[in-house]
């Protein structure tokens, strides 16, 4: 089995809203691994915005060069709806993604330039605040240290792009962590180093499919 390369893709959903004219476009995004999820996603939208003109979808299952891509242009005029949000998508680097676009009539038409403009500039901007994570190969493990490790330890883990994810306070302090696979063994080395090699990490959970935030704060 060979090895899953990263890919970005939402690490959950967003929404935002945008005015032109007086249209409103509201934009939905979310994942979606299957067909199935993003079509889920999309009748969601419907029911909830059951009153709306038109809610166009697109959605990318999986990732270049290996994806499935469908549009819609929900009653908007031909190629002015739904091929921009597709476009937007494939350029955007994501997988697994779902975007619905809400479009509320304000009386005032568009035209087609105009159409293609609202609807690629509401998929940018929901885009723009949706969470990326990315979808990579794991090893959960387990430790029990004395207490006088746990701050350094606390340290390295990070240090190796590793999570703590429980603290067991007894005898010793047991601690539950996940690290990406190409991470851990650089972290084992660290940890008998720091602990004389009187401690190792031991595997619980192996190659499991784990969400990693990917940090937007630039």
């Amino acid at each position: 089995m060979s090895e899953k390369k990263p890919y970005l893709l939402p690490a959950g959903p967003a929404r935002t809203e945008i005015r032109v004219v007086n249209s409103r476009f509201i934009a939905s995004a979310g994942p979606a691994r299957t067909v199935e999820e993003a079509r889920a996603f999309i009748e969601a939208a419907r029911a909830e915005f059951a009153d709306a003109t038109h809610n166009v979808p697109g959605f990318v299952i999986g990732y270049p060069p290996s994806v499935i891509t469908h549009y819609s242009d929900d009653g908007e005029p031909s190629g002015t709806a739904g091929r921009p949000v597709l476009a937007v998508l494939q350029g955007s680097g994501l997988g697994d993604v779902v975007v619905v676009i809400t479009r509320y009539f304000g009386g005032t038409k568009l035209g087609t330039g105009g159409l293609v403009r609202a609807y690629t500039e509401a998929t940018q901007e929901v885009l723009r605040i949706l969470p990326r994570a990315h979808r990579i190969l794991t090893h959960s493990v387990m430790l029990a240290i004395p207490y006088s490790y746990l701050e350094r330890v606390r340290l390295l883990a990070p240090a190796h792009q590793g999570l703590i994810l429980d603290e067991d306070f007894g005898a010793d302090v047991t601690l539950s962590l996940r690290f990406p696979i190409e991470a851990l063994e650089g972290f084992q080395t660290a940890l008998g180093e720091l602990t004389r090699g009187s401690v190792l990490a031991e595997i619980i959970e192996a190659n499991t499919e784990t969400l990693m935030p990917v940090d937007q704060s630039d």
